[in-house]
């Protein structure tokens, strides 16, 4: 069989970033041009400005990774682009620029699902996973289990209902004056405290769900500070991070964990931003090897976003013959498993 290379772009928040990925799993080159240091004094990504930014970018980045990669457009058999989620004016510059060259190169187009995209970047750390598997995904704006059918089948086991996992690091490392982004922060104060100092609470539905909320989580740990400073107390940073941080890691563990029995699995497969948090790992480590599941986690380049995620993604589409139209737009909305 031909070996397939997929040129893919990534723009769905504040990384302008472009791929060569060889056969959806060999990485030729993975350009990520961040934006963290200039949203960082917003306290979070401003939408236009990452725009402005991805305009800006977007034709160096596909240039650097043409070059790192060593191949000509001649070699190019079809471009990717993140159609959705996301940001609604960061999705258009990518895709955009993506239509533009895939018909300037006379090659397919492939949208693809950018949560699809990080559950494909186990692809490219672990060349022989196959579906199907669990797959937690956890980032800034996400926050679901998966159980992995196929590489273009899902069931969304369980999701957030209001905040995702990363946004409610976010919040609470802001509230506490650590800066953005709060998942990192959180994660290395943490280490200094204690997880058990305080008890913060974990959503109780009513239903029998493997759904989760962190805005409860959120506001108790918001009050807690509140309600220190009104007492004069000093703020015990490391253990509010460490406490908070067990009380997120403890319920992904939990249902990640109930869906591998549910559906006779052995795997689970992290991904998203949230992939790279120290506690989770070991956390989810720990209960892997008491209940005899294998998990999986790939670099921290490819937890973040990135493209190269999104041409691995791409290739199983493929070679399926599933490519896009030129009518295809921005989805911001995207759900999991949508096209």
């Amino acid at each position: 069989m031909k070996d397939v290379y997929i040129l893919a772009i990534e723009s769905s928040c504040d990384e302008t970033a472009c791929s060569i990925v060889k056969n959806g799993r060999e990485v030729l080159s993975n350009i990520i041009s961040s934006q963290i240091e200039i949203h960082q004094k917003f306290g979070g990504v401003v939408p236009e400005v990452a725009s402005r930014k991805h305009v800006e970018n977007i034709t160096g980045v596909v240039e650097l990774a043409m070059k790192e990669a060593n191949i000509g457009r001649e070699d190019i058999d079809a471009v990717a682009v993140t159609y959705g989620p996301g940001l609604v004016g960061a999705l258009l510059v990518g895709l955009q620029f993506a239509k533009g060259f895939a018909f300037s190169l006379g090659v397919p187009l492939i949208g693809v699902n950018h949560i699809e995209g990080h559950i494909a970047a186990n692809y490219i750390q672990y060349k022989e996973l196959q579906p199907p598997f669990v797959s937690l995904v956890v980032s800034g704006g996400h926050t679901f289990v998966v159980h992995v059918k196929d590489y273009d089948d899902f069931e969304v086991m369980g999701e957030t209902r209001d905040d995702a996992a990363g946004e409610a690091f976010d919040k609470v490392a802001r509230a506490m004056g650590l800066g953005y982004p709060g998942g990192p922060k959180i994660d290395k104060i943490a280490k200094e405290g204690n997880p058990l100092a305080i008890k913060f609470p974990k959503a109780n539905f009513h239903e029998d769900t493997l759904d989760f909320s962190f805005s409860g989580l959120k506001s108790s740990v918001l009050n807690y500070l509140n309600s220190e400073k009104q007492r004069g107390n000093e703020i015990n940073v490391p253990d509010v991070s460490a406490s908070f941080q067990h009380a997120v890691v403890s319920v992904l563990v939990e249902n990640a964990m109930k869906t591998i029995k549910s559906r006779n699995l052995d795997k689970i497969a992290v991904a998203g931003g949230v992939a790279s948090n120290s506690s989770l790992r070991e956390a989810l480590l720990q209960k892997g090897e008491e209940e005899n599941v294998r998990i999986l986690f790939p670099d921290a380049i490819l937890c973040t976003d990135n493209a190269a995620m999104i041409g691995s993604a791409a290739y199983f589409q493929f070679i399926k013959g599933h490519v896009s139209g030129n009518d295809l737009n921005a989805k911001p909305g995207l759900s999991l498993g949508g096209r």
